[in-house]
């Protein structure tokens, strides 16, 4: 926001300049620049993918708006679909478009991790934008993959203990089978083994299975104190209205896979109580978060940015400030993106660790009244009402 502020004045303040002898300079159009943004733009994912895009458009936008930016940009977008073979064919597609300089990639991150090879082939730089596997970024040592919204070490980390410090002892998992259901799994039980929590059942479900009357029943004669679900926003939708029509009154915790608008809509009264963790603030609350609502709001945009949008806004931003310093050229942006340390955003620092990752503290949530809460904002938190079994 500074830096903006100062170029701004700066643009003022040499106006007369601009206008006198800038002039065939200011009348030569800006060379274009592409970046791509891949995300879920269709398929039940579609509102986390839907707001990302949004998010990065606003960061084109605002750019292409601010006099002193030396391009022109455009964002390219793909819709990988949350499906890993999609994510593979529409990687390659703007990995091996030349006109395309780098790429604000993926929500999922079963997509995520099947793509970073393509990347890496084609020396594609990325900033991952919501996908939270962390073998993304910690998996391999490719040098083009970068992220900024943390991952599913930060939020299994806050679950379990904020989990267990309410009282929630004894746990079964719902996990899906992918990489992403599969890789919460593995950290959830690393983290409860650091703690007094009882993993008393685990099952793993298809993403696109639709009958779970076999697993919740099992469940129902298990009574843990908690159902922790590690999926997306459809599979969590199916599961929890399948626990209200079973009568399975467990309560219910998620991660940022089901933090969507969407999630509430599809349940409605259902959601109430819900419990998720998610790796950032609400977006008014960020240091930078006022003027992005408020950019959303003034850009027309329809659809809400969900809790992702932020970073893809950072994102954009990112690799647009990278693209201004050394031009359109994939390895130098590569290697700006690399030794990114402290820079200033609307979601605050952001700095990259030595496998190009940026950690961020996953903040509590739970659903009420149709609205997404942080816990300390809560009902729940001042005692007004009560979750499940406590």
């Amino acid at each position: 926001m500074l830096r903006r502020t100062v170029l701004k004045a700066m643009a003022a303040a040499t106006g007369t300049l601009l206008a006198g002898t800038g002039a065939l300079r200011a009348q030569q159009p800006k060379q274009t620049v592409r970046i791509a943004f891949i995300g879920p733009l269709s398929g039940g994912n579609s509102a986390a993918g839907v707001g990302g895009r949004n998010s990065a458009e606003l960061a084109v936008r605002l750019r292409n708006a601010n006099p002193a930016s030396k391009y022109a940009y455009q964002l390219v977008t793909l819709d990988d679909e949350c499906k890993p073979n999609v994510g593979i064919q529409v990687a390659t597609r703007a990995a091996t478009d030349r006109h395309i300089v780098a790429g604000v990639t993926h929500y999922c991150s079963a997509v995520a991790i099947a793509a970073v090879d393509v990347y890496h082939r084609f020396k594609l730089p990325v900033v991952v934008w919501g996908a939270i596997l962390p073998a993304i970024t910690y998996g391999n040592d490719y040098r083009e993959i970068h992220r900024v919204n943390g991952s599913m070490l930060d939020e299994t980390r806050v679950a379990t203990r904020f989990l267990t410090g309410l009282g929630y002892r004894k746990w079964v998992i719902v996990h899906d089978t992918t990489d992403y259901g599969n890789g919460l799994l593995r950290f959830f039980k690393e983290r409860m083994a650091e703690s007094d929590a009882q993993l008393a059942g685990t099952f793993g479900v298809g993403a696109d299975q639709q009958d779970f009357s076999a697993e919740l029943l099992k469940i129902k004669e298990i009574q843990p104190a908690v159902v922790v679900f590690a999926g997306l926003t459809p599979l969590g939708v199916r599961i929890r209205s399948q626990m209200e029509r079973l009568g399975v009154n467990i309560q219910f915790a998620g991660v940022s896979g089901i933090m969507s608008a969407s999630y509430l809509e599809a349940l409605a009264p259902t959601a109430e109580g819900t419990i998720a963790f998610h790796n950032g603030a609400p977006a008014e609350s960020l240091p930078g978060g006022r003027l992005f609502v408020e950019e959303y709001r003034k850009a027309g945009f329809t659809d809400p940015a969900e809790p992702y949008g932020p970073y893809a806004f950072v994102a954009a931003d990112l690799i647009m400030a990278a693209i201004e310093r050394v031009g359109p050229d994939r390895t130098k942006v590569r290697e700006i993106l690399n030794a990114t340390r402290n820079y200033e955003t609307i979601t605050g620092p952001i700095t990259f660790d030595d496998h190009r990752h940026h950690s961020v503290v996953s903040t509590k949530y739970v659903a009420q009244d149709g609205h997404w809460v942080r816990w300390e904002d809560s009902q729940y938190a001042s005692g007004q009402r009560r979750l499940k079994g406590l």
